[in-house]
């Protein structure tokens, strides 16, 4: 009588496919991630401009999570912290919270930020290369598309808000152009770290 044949699942031999890393283990990058935004948040922000929005570390945390995480769990991780905000944790600018906050001068930057995270970690999961993944140009390069939307959502939240014309709220987005591309340039060099320590992170086997 022949014996029936078995695989083992957890095999990678052949063109067995690969292994998926674990859902707790993801749950506890995208919380994390999650929590490093707030705390970027929470430290203090800088009045600049006449609109009344500070800048603050808070697009740091934003664009990390979208490049060391990827586009899904990137999205998910500022989603978590946008969701802990609306609840009535105080982790957006100026400790302030509540639905309120999403129709607030501030709106379009917060309604942004999951897709500009999103955006950051498809380009670099996706477009950069495994290769390349520890070069921190070829990172900053994939935030500078994220960066523009987040400021293209911010200067439309604006206008909407204030009631003003759109060169006016170009404007008063200005000053904060300077500061997120440095935030770019540290997010670029501690992703491409992250990467090289961790080269599987985006593409596990």
């Amino acid at each position: 009588m022949a014996m029936a044949e078995t695989t083992d699942p957890t095999t990678t031999t052949g063109d067995a496919p690969k292994q998926r890393r674990s859902t707790p283990t993801d749950l506890a990058l995208i919380a994390a991630f999650a929590a490093l935004i707030a705390a970027c948040t929470v430290v203090g922000g800088i009045p600049v401009g006449g609109a009344g929005v500070d800048i603050t570390l808070q697009t740091f945390g934003v664009l990390l999570a979208g490049c060391v995480l990827g586009p899904v769990r990137g999205f998910l991780a500022v989603a978590l912290y946008l969701g802990m905000g609306a609840i009535g944790l105080p982790v957006f600018s100026d400790h302030s919270a509540g639905l309120a906050s999403f129709t607030s001068v501030s709106a379009g930057y917060l309604i942004s930020f999951p897709f500009a995270a999103a955006l950051a970690g498809f380009l670099v999961q996706y477009v950069v290369g495994s290769k390349r993944k520890s070069r921190a140009v070829f990172i900053f390069l994939a935030t500078v598309p994220a960066t523009i939307l987040n400021h293209v959502c911010g200067i439309v939240g604006m206008k909407l808000y204030l009631a003003i014309s759109w060169n006016t709220a170009f404007h008063y987005d200005l000053p904060f152009w300077l500061g997120d591309i440095v935030k770019a340039l540290v997010v670029a060099l501690v992703a491409a770290e992250v990467h090289r320590a961790f080269p599987r992170l985006l593409h596990p086997r």
